[in-house]
């Protein structure tokens, strides 16, 4: 009887937490699809996913580890993240069903947020003073499903370098400065906003020596056999330990993609969010301060979504976004 009694009281109180108190409503979950721990992506990305959360009480977002850019959109394809952070270049391939994509991917841009410096990293000592000298070294290239693989691969064809020319491996920013660290690489490459964790504390670590190519010399190149998404930017001298030169390298803008089903008044209050809450962002990652209505359309990978048109138009942005960018030769 007392066993009954002690079920029946169980299954009540396990029925009341069921009840949503009147006034309150459950909150949907959002995943936003950013990249791996070394790099920018997550940080500001789980600064972006804290910061909604707060703002936007209805939702409950969360910062996913990923492999970067393409397995982004792929998740963005199969609905498996709401957001997500994605190079333009990579962006554009899933919207026209290029390599690595088999067929188009319906996504639609919110927001340009900021520039991503191709880092090549080498060992001084390994004679390596252009990406032609990579041939016959070891060489990380990013992990599987990230952007960074699809600039290294692009940069190195241009180049006249293959993946057969040298020792690659597939490795994220943390597993490469790793592997550098320990020897195990003569150079490798990443993608990202500035300063990259990984790469700082590669460059404070006592006994390694590293430097960072200039790549500048093949953005032309780059333009011609893959569209319009490159251009040239310099890494501030002493933007990592003991870097006193500054570098001119590749860079390709970031942009945080939808789906293009997603909800057109939560694309405004996202939107409208990240700008009025900035600092909450550059206190995250200084990449935020790119943050800007004058950069907020300045990629043309994918066409804007009309949530986010919205919020521009209302805080008169300029410029017509384009819903493509030039035309990209095939590759």
């Amino acid at each position: 009887m007392l066993k009954s009694r002690l079920l029946r009281l169980t299954l009540l109180f396990g029925a009341m937490l069921l009840v949503v108190a009147p006034g309150v409503s459950a909150q949907e979950r959002m995943s936003i699809a950013t990249g791996g721990t070394g790099g920018v992506y997550y940080p500001y990305g789980g600064g972006l996913a804290d910061m909604l959360s707060e703002e936007l009480p209805d939702y409950a977002f969360t910062a996913e580890v990923t492999s970067a850019s393409v397995d982004n959109m792929f998740l963005i394809a199969d609905g498996d993240a709401n957001l997500a952070f994605v190079l333009s270049d990579t962006a554009y391939a899933a919207s026209q069903g290029e390599d690595p994509f088999e067929e188009p991917i319906d996504a639609m841009s919110l927001v340009t947020l900021y520039n991503n410096f191709t880092q090549v990293v080498v060992n001084p000592d390994a004679g390596i003073e252009s990406v032609e000298d990579l041939a016959g070294k070891r060489v990380s290239t990013g992990s599987p499903g990230s952007g960074t693989e699809v600039i290294a691969l692009r940069l190195l064809e241009v180049a006249g370098v293959t993946p057969d020319d040298f020792e690659q491996e597939r490795l994220g920013a943390s597993e490469s400065a790793g592997a550098f660290k320990d020897g195990q690489i003569d150079a490798f490459f990443w993608s990202g906003g500035l300063p990259t964790s990984a790469i700082t504390d590669l460059g404070a670590t006592p006994n390694v020596s590293m430097k960072i190519l200039d790549t500048s010399e093949y953005v032309d190149a780059m333009k011609e056999n893959f569209g319009q998404f490159y251009t040239v930017d310099t890494i501030p001298a002493e933007t990592y330990p003991n870097q006193t030169e500054p570098v001119d390298t590749i860079v390709v803008p970031n942009i945080l993609v939808v789906r293009g089903d997603f909800d057109e008044q939560l694309a405004y209050d996202i939107v409208k969010t990240m700008f009025e809450n900035k600092d909450q962002l550059v206190a995250v990652h200084p990449a935020a301060k790119e943050l800007t209505l004058d950069n907020a359309m300045s990629s043309e990978a994918l066409p804007y979504h009309p949530g986010a048109l919205r919020y521009f138009e209302e805080q008169g942005a300029g410029g017509t976004p384009a819903a493509t960018p030039a035309a990209t030769p095939a590759s």
